[in-house]
């Protein structure tokens, strides 16, 4: 039997195991409420565990290892903001989501301002996490694609719809109930094969504890802090502050991430969620960093060229130079990663334009569960599309333009939330939509300035500069309106 039919059978057995929690995990409802929240139900714990790997995503398994060929680990700046980032949803934003028993946070948006805002506010976040997900689960099905069906002449859209199928299998029954579930497990599943791929690298590389901390001494790409060039992408205050603002955004201002939050029965249950979860991405990630410095150790060591993209430094080892063991373990792995990333956002984007676009509410439950399941399988349709335009388009590094898209699509949302939470003025709502688009043009613009007249090249930073962009222009909506009462006063 060749390996990449062993990998194939392997990896279905992994995806059986995954519809069978989906059937059983789900129990007997399969009613709105059941898909949306899971009845208010969900353990903490299990749903933070479950969270790591939606962070994590396939995007970091093959992404983040190779950094340090680029950036040392600077990267670990941005994680740092991560964390406290976390600390700011948990006593900022749950509380309030909470308070008002949402079910969609961009339902906020219309209490607050009115219908157009909130209609805008749902649209940038479906814009913002179809791509997002999409360009990660394409990362994984292209790999897929390379190390277990090549040879079989299957095209990639074969791949791509046979994998967001089987994703759809296992979540169209109980949605967010199962998802807590099916994710904890595959995170075990990624942590797992993270750590038993360095195991692996540390005994053909005949190293200890001490000896791989040498090694990272050693490597030149130890570097993580940068305090003396400002104009540098990885200055520490650019990474940490906007390693905290891209947490606020892209998990707190993130349905898909609040919807996992919003199912935990209590806010202080989903508060200590919050805490266990973001404490707990810090040495995750660093595990990841130092296994690239070590695979680009490793292969000095056996004179292995390293590739030209870092996202093809741990596919590339992994698949030809580090034994089938690390090929199934990496294949595994970045599997677990990515489906935990994509199910848990095909679910939320089904709620979201069930709650948001909608309003499945003003139906009987029969016809509005009817109506759940075929924009179910509308979005995975989307999603399969969108892989087979970026499997076309894709030229830059992944998970840098997860982030800049999210600079440009997500910024309008923080600039609205931080407004409505600690202003008091109340903006035209019917304009605010063209400040929500204009926003994001001018940052483009400003982009496409600086980088010609000065050579400096925004970062991660845009998405601040993209918010207050989006909170001035609500300033001056407000303008001779009345002074209100936000809805946290309430």
């Amino acid at each position: 039997m060749n390996n990449g039919l062993l990998l194939l059978i392997i990896l279905l057995a992994y995806f059986a195991v995954l519809l069978l929690i989906g059937r059983f995990s789900g129990g007997k409802s399969t009613d709105n409420a059941n898909f949306f929240l899971a009845g208010k139900s969900s353990p903490w714990w299990l749903v933070a565990i479950g969270m790591v790997g939606t962070s994590i995503s396939g995007v970091t398994f093959v992404s983040v290892p190779g950094m340090p060929l680029a950036i040392d680990m600077t990267y670990m700046q941005t994680v740092l903001g991560f964390s406290v980032g976390y600390v700011v949803i948990a006593k900022v934003l749950l509380p309030l989501y909470y308070r008002l028993n949402l079910t969609s946070i961009y339902t906020y948006l219309e209490r607050r301002y009115g219908f157009c805002s909130y209609k805008t506010g749902a649209i940038f976040f479906f814009i913002s996490k179809i791509i997002g997900a999409a360009a990660r689960l394409y990362i994984v099905v292209l790999i897929l694609q390379q190390i277990v069906l090549a040879g079989w002449n299957i095209p990639f859209w074969a791949t791509a719809s046979a994998v967001v199928l089987l994703i759809w299998l296992y979540s169209h029954r109980s949605g967010i109930r199962t998802i807590v579930r099916t994710d904890a497990l595959q995170t075990v599943f990624m942590i797992g094969a993270l750590a038993l791929i360095l195991s692996q690298l540390m005994t053909r590389m005949h190293l200890d504890m001490g000896g791989v901390v040498e090694t990272v001494r050693q490597s030149g790409y130890d570097r993580v802090f940068v305090f003396d060039d400002w104009r540098s992408t990885q200055n520490f205050f650019k990474q940490f502050f906007s390693g905290i603002f891209i947490t606020i955004v892209m998990s707190g201002l993130d349905q898909d991430m609040m919807q996992k939050n919003l199912s935990i029965r209590t806010l202080r249950e989903a508060q200590k969620n919050m805490y266990v979860y973001g404490s707990l991405f810090i040495p995750v990630n660093l595990l990841f960093l130092v296994l690239g410095i070590l695979l680009v150790s490793f292969a000095g060591q056996e004179g292995i060229a390293i590739p030209a993209r870092t996202d093809e430094l741990l596919p590339m080892l992994a698949t030809n130079y580090l034994g089938f063991g690390v090929l199934l373990l990496f294949s595994i792995g970045i599997v677990a990663a990515a489906f935990s990333s994509a199910d848990s956002a095909l679910t939320a984007l089904t709620t979201s334009v069930c709650v948001d676009m909608i309003d499945v509410s003003r139906h009987d439950e029969r016809v509005a569960v009817r109506i759940r399941k075929v924009v179910h399988i509308a979005v995975a349709v989307v999603l399969v599309l969108l892989m087979c335009l970026i499997e076309r388009l894709n030229d830059t590094s992944i998970i840098d333009a997860i982030y800049t898209i999210a600079g440009y699509t997500y910024g309008p949302l923080l600039g609205l939330f931080v407004y409505g939470l600690y202003m008091r003025g109340m903006p035209r709502d019917k304009y605010i939509p063209v400040v929500a688009v204009v926003s994001p043009l001018l940052c483009y613009a400003l982009q496409q300035w600086c980088t010609y007249t000065y050579g400096y090249r925004l970062g991660y930073e845009l998405l601040m500069l993209n918010g207050a962009i989006t909170f001035a222009g609500l300033m001056l909506l407000a303008i001779g309106r009345p002074r209100v009462n936000t809805v946290t006063d309430n």
